[in-house]
């Protein structure tokens, strides 16, 4: 019930996105900046929830062969892409490299198999 809404969906889509960022920024020290800012992590977040479910799609589609070739692991180079796309829309957030962006993606996916987890236990 509790994910039935896309709206609910797009929310706790968002709030990983933000948990993520900031696990990585602390493990990743100087990998991802946000200057200790909080707001700053949660409009990246939200920034990032958004471009994870307009443009990713896509990517994910003109990249199925590699995808399929690569047996799923060029989705770590996709999150990857996501991350830098999003620190380059949004100047406040600093992605060292694509290196750092690629392990944020690795750290932001754990996170939301996490979550997911935790939300469909509470159903």
């Amino acid at each position: 019930m509790l994910m039935r809404s896309p709206v609910k969906r797009f929310v706790i889509r968002w709030i990983v996105c933000v948990l993520g960022l900031w696990i990585a920024a602390g493990f990743l020290s100087g990998g991802i900046n946000y200057d200790g800012n909080a707001g700053i992590i949660v409009i990246a977040g939200l920034v990032l929830a958004v471009v994870n479910t307009l443009i990713k799609p896509l990517v994910v589609l003109l990249s199925l062969p590699a995808i399929l070739f690569s047996l799923g692991l060029f989705m770590i180079v996709i999150n990857g892409l996501m991350v830098m796309l999003v620190a380059w829309l949004y100047d406040p957030l600093e992605v060292s490299g694509f290196g750092a962006a690629m392990l944020t993606g690795v750290i932001i996916g754990v996170v939301n198999y996490l979550v997911t987890a935790i939300v469909e236990d509470i159903k």
